[in-house]
């Protein structure tokens, strides 16, 4: 630890530096997340995994091909609505696009996510405990 003089009002007063109280705002400054940034990372991954083109997903989501692109890069805040047409474009249900950026947000904030049912809830609630993803309705033949 070093001491660092510092002058208010004509008197020099004496600050520790590196204390343990600069480390830990130091830690939460690093660990903040902005959730546009998340979200559009997300997105993002979900169209390279399908092999996918921004100019394909746009189409299909009817949102411009800039905004599109802006929201990937966190630039945008979407709002629930074009989240949703996004999501749907990329046929991937706005729950799991959700679940994806809880996930990332809670890594960054140091916050432990189980990846497995505890086994005390599985004795407890049985061994189904998640919901089937609803299956997309057929279409009507006339």
């Amino acid at each position: 630890m070093v001491k660092q003089p510092i002058t208010i009002n004509g008197v020099v007063r004496w600050r520790d530096v590196g204390t343990a109280e600069e480390d830990r705002r130091d830690h939460k400054e690093r660990n903040m997340v902005v959730l546009r940034h998340e979200i559009g990372e997300v997105l993002r991954d979900f169209r390279q995994r399908q092999g996918r083109t921004l100019r394909e997903v746009s189409h299909n989501a009817r949102v411009s091909l800039g905004y599109l692109s802006e929201v990937e890069r966190g630039q945008k805040e979407a709002s629930s609505e074009l989240l949703s047409s996004i999501c749907g474009a990329l046929d991937v249900p706005l729950a799991l696009m959700l679940r994806e950026v809880s996930d990332r947000v809670a890594i960054a904030e140091g916050v432990g996510v189980p990846d497995t049912v505890p086994s005390e809830l599985t004795n407890e609630f049985g061994k189904n405990l998640a919901p089937e993803w609803p299956k997309s309705p057929q279409p009507m033949v006339s």
